[in-house]
């Protein structure tokens, strides 16, 4: 799969200098894999959360944190779109948030 906003994961890591590892590792494991549909990706993320065809929730470091993503099976493309700590996560809409690119 190929990682859309890599740069907002690597400023994701130093924002949250805990989650750094965690985040390189996803990456690298992400960047091999080949999903075709979320069937796929729940074979080897069992307990990424799928809310709907293409919006996917990972959990980071032991489920200390959350990665919402978006992904075009067809194309093999993976959008981040947000990162946060377990509690920040739960004062969204994981259905709804989207990216905002901030300087």
């Amino acid at each position: 799969m190929r990682i859309i906003a890599t740069k907002t994961l690597r400023d994701y890591g130093k924002e949250f200098k805990l989650a750094e590892q965690a985040l390189f590792s996803w990456y690298d494991e992400v960047t091999l894999a080949e999903w075709s549909n979320a069937a796929a990706l729940k074979a080897q993320y069992r307990n990424a959360s799928i809310i709907n065809n293409k919006r996917v929730v990972f959990n980071i470091h032991g489920n200390s944190f959350r990665l919402i993503v978006d992904i075009e099976y067809r194309l093999k493309i993976v959008f981040v779109v947000w990162f946060g700590t377990h509690n920040q996560y739960d004062n969204i809409d994981a259905k709804t948030i989207s990216y905002v690119k901030t300087n």
